[in-house]
């Protein structure tokens, strides 16, 4: 199956379809007035809609085993069909289209079964998703303008060339799916004055300055410090979701001092230094953190003078 651990948990919602043709009038009678002789007819392929809806991991193989936590089956009954409308939610990390197709179907499947010995001409047609909500595209947040980000790595062994940058690297290779563009890419010792300069500096003509390292609880870990006094508004809910995040897939993860906030219209994250746990922290907040440009309203000037918004 495709690996989802790194995605988040969010609402998801899907919306299919399916259409029961009948061969003729006198059907469509029988299933409004429950004169079917093996039942009720909607009734009984409404359950069968609830129990396939439940189980369709077991019947589709890519389909990863979720909790199903609402169904609904509405029909719309027509002069020669009854159209079925199947609706499905859950929190978690993937969606759940495939299980309201599967379970449109074998409502579907189930109505054609019991109709068949009154009319030889059932058909089952139009099967088709009809909406899905909750995944990276409902939350992405992208703005309508680029974003211009600067990645800053904070390491004695790096910046003096004893040991190579991967962190960094993974951190501009995840933004750049995001569409934001990193023109600089900085390489710093673990100096708190410099890590503050830094910080002034790039705040003031950049959207996004990303520190990675100097998050930990070492003597030389002090990018939280350097950052605190730079930064004018705390956002407690990314550091949280941070946290939470690499929490889940390690333990450790709670030991880490990662700060998020906003210095002007500049938004500061510090990240874990590790390779792992700066792709996690990225993974925990994008693209869904970009929503906070939307949010704030901030502007930027250009290279020319002029305002972007």
């Amino acid at each position: 199956m495709v690996d989802i651990t790194h995605k988040v948990m969010t609402l998801r919602t899907a919306t299919a379809q399916a259409e029961v043709k009948a061969g003729k009038k006198e059907t469509i009678a029988a299933i409004r007035d429950q004169l079917v002789p093996k039942g009720n007819v909607l009734e009984m392929a409404r359950a069968a809609g609830l129990f396939a809806v439940k189980n369709t991991s077991l019947v589709i193989p890519d389909c990863h085993p979720l909790p199903i936590e609402y169904t609904a089956v509405d029909y719309e009954i027509g002069e020669m069909s009854v159209r079925i409308v199947f609706t499905v939610k859950t929190v978690y990390k993937t969606g759940v289209e495939v299980e309201a197709m599967h379970g449109a179907s074998v409502v579907a499947l189930t109505m054609y079964d019991m109709l068949k010995p009154i009319d030889k001409q059932i058909e089952i047609g139009h099967i088709k998703l009809l909406e899905k909500k909750g995944g990276k595209s409902s939350f992405s947040g992208l703005p309508s303008r680029p974003l211009r980000a600067v990645v800053v790595v904070c390491s004695d062994t790096i910046s003096a060339g004893e040991k190579a940058d991967n962190a960094g690297k993974i951190i501009i290779g995840k933004l750049g799916e995001f569409g934001v563009e990193v023109p600089v890419y900085d390489i710093v010792p673990d100096e708190m004055d410099v890590i503050r300069k830094k910080a002034e500096q790039y705040t003031k003509d950049y959207d996004l300055l990303i520190f990675t390292g100097g998050t930990g609880l070492s003597s030389r870990d002090v990018t939280p410090e350097a950052l605190l006094p730079v930064i004018e508004r705390r956002i407690p809910g990314v550091e949280e979701a941070i946290r939470n995040y690499g929490q889940q897939r390690m333990p450790y993860a709670m030991l880490s001092r990662s700060v998020a906030g906003m210095a002007g219209d500049c938004l500061v994250l510090a990240l874990p230094g590790s390779s792992k746990g700066a792709a996690e922290s990225v993974d925990a907040v994008f693209p869904h953190i970009l929503h906070l440009f939307k949010v704030t309203g901030g502007q930027r000037h250009d290279e020319e003078g002029s305002v972007s918004s």
